[in-house]
């Protein structure tokens, strides 16, 4: 639900809590079936350890941005959360093009030996603080912001990022990613929001955007 304030502020569900109306399948397809809607929450299924390819996207895409979300995984759980992706005809995967908010059991995943790939890192690319995460099986919160030329997440209320985007310095540092044989990844101005199927279950709650115009603080 939203309260008064929020929607004074501009901020929209992006998940109504019943449904997955205004969510499709990355590949423009209906969501896979390992999506599911319990209780007010967005659920992810699959168990399978591996990327099936069954990301949930936004129906919208979005540039100028705030975004807030509730996220919880299993012992050893995987995700993420991807924006500014696009489908385009050079990729097959959302990650060729869309940055990723990480999501990940610290602790239980081997990930999380990776400073880049821990969670709440914008993946493979930043660092976040130490004890950003809640441990598995514990609600999470995350805030992501993106704004011509800057792009800053949170987790937890710790920032855990905070980059420019699309100029010499974020060209460089994609180069030293696992992203440099990727030549259209954090390319875009705007894309989809989408939810990653890393085939581990996870769950999302409180999903909200609001879009940044040119006189946001």
């Amino acid at each position: 639900m939203l309260t008064a304030r929020e929607r004074a502020e501009g901020w929209q569900l992006l998940f109504n809590g019943r449904d997955l109306s205004g969510w499709r399948s990355f590949d423009g397809s209906a969501p896979s079936s390992s999506w599911e809607v319990r209780d007010g929450i967005l659920m992810l299924t699959a168990n399978s350890g591996g990327m099936s390819g069954a990301d949930l996207v936004t129906a919208e895409n979005y540039g100028a941005f705030e975004l807030t979300l509730d996220w919880k995984v299993e012992r050893g759980g995987n995700s993420g959360v991807l924006y500014l992706a696009r489908n385009a005809p050079q990729t097959r995967h959302i990650y060729e093009t869309g940055l990723e908010m990480q999501i990940l059991d610290d602790a239980g995943h081997s990930d999380g030996k990776i400073p880049s790939h821990r969670a709440g890192s914008l993946y493979d690319l930043t660092v976040p603080p130490p004890g950003a995460a809640h441990p598995a099986g514990s609600w999470n919160h995350a805030r992501l912001r993106v704004e011509p030329g800057r792009v800053r997440q949170w987790l937890n209320g710790k920032l855990t990022a905070d980059v420019t985007f699309g100029d010499d310095a974020w060209r460089k540092r994609v180069a030293g990613s696992k992203f440099a044989t990727m030549p259209l990844f954090g390319t875009f101005p705007s894309g989809v929001i989408g939810l990653q199927d890393h085939g581990d279950p996870v769950a999302f709650r409180n999903i909200k955007l609001r879009k940044l115009g040119p006189s946001a603080r």
